[in-house]
């Protein structure tokens, strides 16, 4: 019915809505007929343009979309989740754990004091653990080996702000030898499981403090706080051994090894470049080249995320190191000491291990690529694809319908118009997603949750969903995914309640003026509102958001600004006081990047400010827990806490539509052809590499 009701609008107003993008917009069979070479190249509609293709730098989903055809990582999710091989063909994840004891303790049943009488005494128990209570019996079974290391004395620059301007401070240590377990997998109860042998008191009993000395002096407080990070009492360090795919090649032509993954880590990890992926590779203590095939990865602390991370995208060193950038700033008459990958030409004409090459980029119209012929699980199926810049939607439809394009962002309003159309396959569910109002908790009024919270009962977000998603999505009320047992189905959203929000400005000392503004010490409540271009959702959240609140006595102004602006100008520069936007999400709930306090700053992500200790301690407690249903309980509690504390104004889970041609199938390696079908996440784009557009839709079985 929707779709009739389409076709019966005046020719034109028809043409002048074509006229937007094309003079003349030749239909698919038109654009097959004179150029055969269509069926190969697959052409996707954004709204917005990307802002720099390189993986470890990129924030943005379009970046992210081009990023992850033009780049390879180690692995990735297959369509069940689990983790599948990419440029690693295998890898293994195992884990080194110390014990550091005094050389005068002596547990009972140890043969000599110290570490070597502590050794003994667990190869002892693990020759003989039939007597053990179960826990301590599981605990030595993955035990692999008992060692004991050597003393060290080392020493480490640290920097110190505190009480004064920064400065350098050295940090000498003298580590007595120390028991080294080699365990077949990582045992995060490990320790408390070995103190039914040890006894309880053998690892509270080392004095780390009296192993170490600084210049210049410092406070105890900080000395304690050093000893208990660089000579703790027992220390987790899990290990990731990748075996990286021989024959993997750069679209250059160079192989892809184990340097090209350390390298990747090192430009990640290095200050100067900005990336906002640093708190996932923070954890890592060193990132061993075994062999040009074989990386090491050892971690600092237990790190439950930490295979999920090596999905990033690898970089070729050959083109990005010390000496390649070195050479790019003398080209471009810069200062090579200032000269950085965020300057490389690289990240416009970007070059990975990927399915796609890249060829071109015009800002704000295309970026194209072609398939490359020698990746190492295939060349896919289609020969081009192109990303275009078409900023209205209601031309992305048109085009759509026309064929010039094969894919676009399907709007609420527009899914009635497509469905049951005979020439389109439709997919859909709930999005890995949510969307928010942001609020800049730097700038006052936002500094205050009352303030935050009014805002959010002053907004009817069951209108949003009705009206402006057409009942495509749903109330979330936090952080987590809610196709996870992560999200707490327990917490009630915020309820529409005007009165209620007025009474909390009232009680943070806003109160309405003459005009009928709220006031306080003679300043109204005024800020801008702002979103990005394009995406009329977003625009009419702006509309209702604003009419909301200055109902209730907001002085509110909205504004729209150009995608790549918004993202570059004023999100990564904080430079804003309440916006609109959405995060989409994995299926680990590791918040560190987007909720840590520590992630707040210029290009990161929590870019918004929120600063609660008691979520910090949680956050980092969740990417320290291997145990899932104690994981889950922790993030029950920092859901909690983000949903009293109101950062954002959590308003829906939106249902994502996915519109293609009948004709575009999947093509197996042995020719036959197979429906396009989402994965457990959602994702109907799987297996884009075996896709292709054929000139007949073929039939399957039950059509």
């Amino acid at each position: 019915m929707g779709i009739r009701r389409w076709f019966v609008w005046p020719p034109l107003v028809l043409a002048l809505v074509l006229a937007q993008s094309y003079f003349w917009v030749p239909t698919y069979d038109e654009q097959a007929r004179g150029n055969p070479g269509r069926l190969e190249e697959f052409i996707h509609a954004s709204i917005g343009d990307a802002s720099i293709l390189n993986p470890i730098l990129s924030a943005d989903s379009s970046s992210s979309e081009i990023n992850g055809l033009v780049f390879e990582g180690l692995i990735d999710r297959d369509e069940n989740l689990r983790f599948r091989g990419r440029v690693a063909e295998s890898w293994t994840v195992t884990e080194e754990a110390y014990l550091n004891v005094d050389e005068r303790a002596q547990p009972p049943g140890a043969p000599a004091p110290g570490p070597e009488g502590v050794a003994a005494l667990l190869r002892a128990a693990i020759a003989r653990p039939e007597a053990l209570p179960p826990a301590a019996r599981a605990a030595l079974a993955n035990i692999v080996a008992v060692e004991v290391e050597s003393a060290r004395v080392f020493e480490t620059p640290r920097r110190r702000s505190a009480g004064g301007p920064p400065s350098e401070v050295r940090v000498q240590v003298s580590a007595p030898p120390r028991v080294k377990l080699r365990l077949r997998e990582v045992d995060q109860d490990l320790f408390p499981r070995l103190s039914e042998i040890l006894g309880p008191d053998l690892f509270s009993a080392f004095d780390a403090r009296a192993r170490m000395a600084t210049t210049p002096a410092l406070p105890e407080p900080e000395l304690q706080a050093l000893a208990a990070e660089l000579l703790p009492a027992t220390e987790h360090n899990p290990v990731i051994e990748f075996r990286l795919r021989p024959g993997v090649v750069f679209h250059d032509g160079r192989p892809v090894g184990a340097h090209d993954v350390k390298f990747t880590y090192d430009a990640i990890m290095d200050p100067r470049n900005l990336s906002p992926r640093v708190s996932d590779y923070e954890p890592v203590k060193a990132v061993q080249v075994i062999d040009p095939h074989t990386v090491r990865i050892v971690y600092k602390r237990l790190y439950s995320p930490a295979v999920g991370t090596w999905t990033i995208g690898l970089l070729p060193e050959h083109l990005l190191d010390v000496e390649a950038l070195r050479r790019e700033a003398v080209l471009a008459g810069a200062d090579p000491a200032e000269f950085g990958l965020r300057q490389s030409a690289f990240n416009r004409r970007p070059v990975g291990c990927g399915p796609f090459v890249f060829r071109e980029w015009k800002s704000d119209q295309y970026i194209e690529l072609e398939r490359f012929a020698r990746y190492w699980a295939g060349a896919p199926n289609y020969r081009r694809y192109v990303y275009r810049i078409v900023p209205d939607l209601l031309t992305q439809e048109m085009e759509f319908y026309a064929g010039t394009i094969d894919t676009y962002a399907v709007q609420p309003h527009q899914v009635a118009r497509l469905e049951g159309d005979p020439r389109f396959q439709r997919f859909s569910g709930t999005s890995y997603s949510y969307s928010y109002i942001a609020y800049n908790l730097r700038r006052p009024p936002f500094d205050d949750p009352r303030v935050r919270r009014a805002l959010g009962l002053a907004i009817n977000a069951e209108d949003i969903i009705r009206y402006v998603l057409y009942d495509q999505g749903e109330r979330t009320t936090g952080p987590f995914l809610q196709q996870t047992e992560y999200y707490d189905r327990s917490i009630a959203p915020l309820p529409y309640d005007p009165a209620g929000a007025l009474r909390l400005l009232a009680e943070a000392g806003w109160q309405r003026n003459g005009e009928g503004f709220l006031e306080r010490d003679g300043q109204r409540l005024r800020f801008t509102l702002i979103t990005n271009s394009g995406n009329d959702t977003r625009k009419s959240i702006l509309a209702i958001a604003q009419d909301a609140w200055r109902r209730i006595g907001v002085d509110v102004r909205t504004d729209l600004v150009e995608w790549s602006v918004f993202i570059k100008e004023r999100v990564n520069k904080l430079d804003f006081d309440a916006l609109v936007l959405g995060w989409s999400m994995g299926v680990d709930p590791d918040l560190y990047q987007i909720w840590h306090s520590s992630q707040s700053g210029p290009h990161q992500l929590n870019f918004i400010g929120y600063r609660n200790p008691e979520a910090d301690e949680l956050i980092v407690r969740i990417r320290r827990e291997y145990d899932f249903r104690r994981q889950v309980e922790l993030c029950h509690r920092l859901h909690a806490i983000i949903a009293r504390d109101q950062p954002y104004t959590f308003l829906y889970v939106g249902k994502w539509t996915a519109v293609l041609d009948r004709r575009i199938v999947i093509r197996e390696p042995d020719g036959a052809y197979r429906r396009i079908t989402p994965t457990r996440t959602g994702s109907y784009m799987f297996d884009f590499n075996r896709w292709i557009k054929l000139a007949e839709a073929p039939r399957f079985e039950k059509e």
